[in-house]
C-alpha cells in the first residue's frame, strides 16, 4: 500500500511539474492567448468598449481601467500588462524609462480639448483670447504645452493671457457658474458637463482644428496605444490582431453613438447622456503605420521643445514607432 501512494505521488508531482514547465514554454515561445490591456478612464479608452464587450464572450483581452498614469506606469515596466491606452507624452515617458522596451503602435484620440466661453462671443481665434483670464486644467500635460503651442503661433506672450491652473474640471464648472463671461479650457467629456450645467455656455474654440491651421505637418494628439516590445516579439500576431480588433470598436463607437453612449455608461466612464454628445467631440482615431510615426514624431518634438521632462527626458529614438507593413 506504501509503494502504491509513494508511485501515485511520484507521478503527481511529476505531472504538476509538466504542466507548469508546459505554461512556462507556452508564455516563452508565443502562444500566450489572452492580451492584458489597461487604459486611463475618459476618452482614451472610450473607443474601446465594443472591444471590451465583445471579449467578455471570447476571452481574447483581459482588461483593466486606471484613474492615473501612474498606476500605467509600474504594471507596464514591471510586466503585469501586455498593452496600454495613455496619454502619448506617458508612453515617450514608458519608452525611456524601459530603455526602448515599450513601442507605440498607434494614435488612438486626437484632441479633446476646448475653449469655453460664458455670456459672449468675443473669443473666435486663439488670438482672441490677449487680454482673457482663462480657467483650465491639464498643467504639466498636454492641455498646457498645446495652449502654449497655439498663443506662440498666433503671436501672443503667455504675459497677455493670465491662465489660472485648477486641479479638477468640475472647479472650473463651479467657478463658471458664477462669473459671466468666463472662458476656460476644458477636456471632454466635462466640457458636455458644463453644457449642460449653464446656461449660455458655448464652444469657442476647438484646440485640434486650431492647431491643424498652424501645424501642417501633424496633429494635436492627446493619447496613443503602446505595447511591451518582448511582448509584441513573442506574439506579433496577437497585437496585430489587437490592431485590427481596435480599428473595427473605434468605428463601431464613432458610428453607433447611441449603443456605444450605453456600453461607455456599462464600463464606468461616464452617463450615457453625456456620452452620447461628447462622442463626436472627442476624436477617437486608430492611426498606425507611417502616419502614425509622422504626426507623433512631430508632435512628441514639441512637447520635448515646451518641456522636455514631460517625455521622460529624451526624445524617443525611431524605433519607438512599430509599424506593422
Amino acid at each position: 500500500m506504501k509503494k502504491i501512494l509513494c508511485v501515485f505521488l511520484i507521478v503527481s508531482l511529476m505531472t504538476s511539474l509538466f504542466v507548469g514547465c508546459k505554461k512556462t514554454d507556452e508564455k516563452a515561445s508565443g502562444n500566450q492567448t489572452t492580451v492584458n490591456v489597461i487604459g486611463l478612464k475618459g476618452p482614451t479608452t472610450m473607443g474601446m468598449v465594443k472591444l471590451i464587450e465583445d471579449s467578455k464572450e471570447n476571452g481574447e483581452y483581459s482588461f483593466e481601467m486606471a484613474t492615473s498614469a501612474n498606476e500605467v506606469l509600474p504594471k507596464m515596466l514591471k510586466g503585469q500588462v501586455d498593452i496600454a491606452a495613455v496619454p502619448i507624452n506617458v508612453g515617450s515617458v514608458l519608452y525611456n524609462k524601459s530603455n526602448s522596451g515599450v513601442k507605440m503602435i498607434a494614435i488612438n484620440t486626437l484632441g479633446v480639448s476646448y475653449i469655453v466661453e460664458k455670456n459672449g462671443k468675443t473669443v473666435n481665434a486663439v488670438s482672441d483670447l490677449k487680454g482673457k483670464t482663462v480657467y483650465a486644467t491639464g498643467k504639466g500635460s498636454v492641455p498646457e504645452y498645446a495652449v502654449r503651442f497655439l498663443l506662440e503661433k498666433s503671436g501672443i506672450s503667455e504675459k497677455d493671457v493670465q491662465i489660472v491652473w485648477k486641479n479638477e474640471p468640475t472647479e472650473i464648472v463651479s467657478i463658471m457658474a458664477t462669473k459671466d463671461n468666463a472662458v476656460a479650457l476644458l477636456p471632454q467629456p466635462f466640457v458636455t458637463v458644463a453644457l449642460n450645467k449653464l446656461k449660455d455656455l458655448r464652444i469657442a474654440l476647438d484646440l485640434t482644428k486650431e492647431w491643424e491651421s498652424v501645424d501642417n505637418n501633424g496633429a494635436l494628439i492627446t493619447s496613443g496605444i503602446f505595447v511591451r516590445n518582448d511582448f509584441a516579439k513573442r506574439n506579433p500576431e496577437l497585437v496585430k490582431k489587437f490592431l485590427k480588433d481596435y480599428r473595427k470598436s473605434v468605428d463601431y463607437v464613432n458610428t453607433n453613438v447611441n449603443a456605444s453612449a450605453k456600453l461607455i455608461d456599462k464600463q464606468g466612464i461616464v452617463d450615457a447622456a453625456i456620452a452620447k454628445t461628447a462622442i463626436p467631440y472627442c476624436n477617437l482615431v486608430c492611426i498606425d503605420g507611417k502616419k502614425m510615426k509622422k504626426y507623433a514624431k512631430n508632435f512628441i518634438g514639441i512637447l520635448n521643445k515646451e518641456n522636455v521632462s514631460s517625455i521622460g527626458g529624451k526624445m524617443p529614438k525611431d524605433d519607438f514607432y512599430l509599424i506593422y507593413e
